[in-house]
């Protein structure tokens, strides 16, 4: 019985951890990514701007962290996004279309109540590492 692999993921191209955690951890051919925030790597500051401004620089994070781990945006099986207003639900939708934009997937979606650094949004998600093949079921 062989045992399970564990990888930490780690990348100087994004924001390091604001606290006792990794960007990424891989077990097997699955990747777990912490809560990404729209942080400027050089500054550890929120950049400035509106929740879009915001979202858009999460993703980015989060695009150069499932680089590290050898997985993509088109292989994130769950993503959940924390708000810290709801209200936000349709803006923060555009920007993430432009970075998932087919075979979108599982997701969820909450209003919290305070966010580390008052955040407007985090993101986290569950990702394929690795070669990855997409199969569509419809009925």
């Amino acid at each position: 019985m062989s045992g399970l692999n564990r990888t930490i993921v780690s990348t100087s191209s994004a924001p390091q951890p604001v606290a006792p955690y990794n960007q990424g951890v891989i077990l097997d051919s699955t990747m777990y990514v912490s809560g990404v925030l729209g942080l400027d790597k050089d500054t550890m500051k929120i950049v400035e701007g509106d929740v879009t401004t915001e979202t858009r620089q999460a993703l980015r994070n989060l695009g150069y962290i499932l680089q590290a781990g050898n997985s993509s945006y088109d292989k994130v099986v769950k993503s959940t996004i924390f708000l810290s207003d709801m209200n936000d639900f349709a803006a923060v939708n555009d920007v993430y279309r432009e970075f998932f934009v087919k075979d979108f997937p599982a997701r969820s979606a909450f209003q919290v109540a305070k966010l580390p650094l008052n955040a407007r949004i985090e993101i986290e998600v569950i990702a394929a590492t690795g070669q990855f093949l997409i199969l569509l079921c419809s009925k």
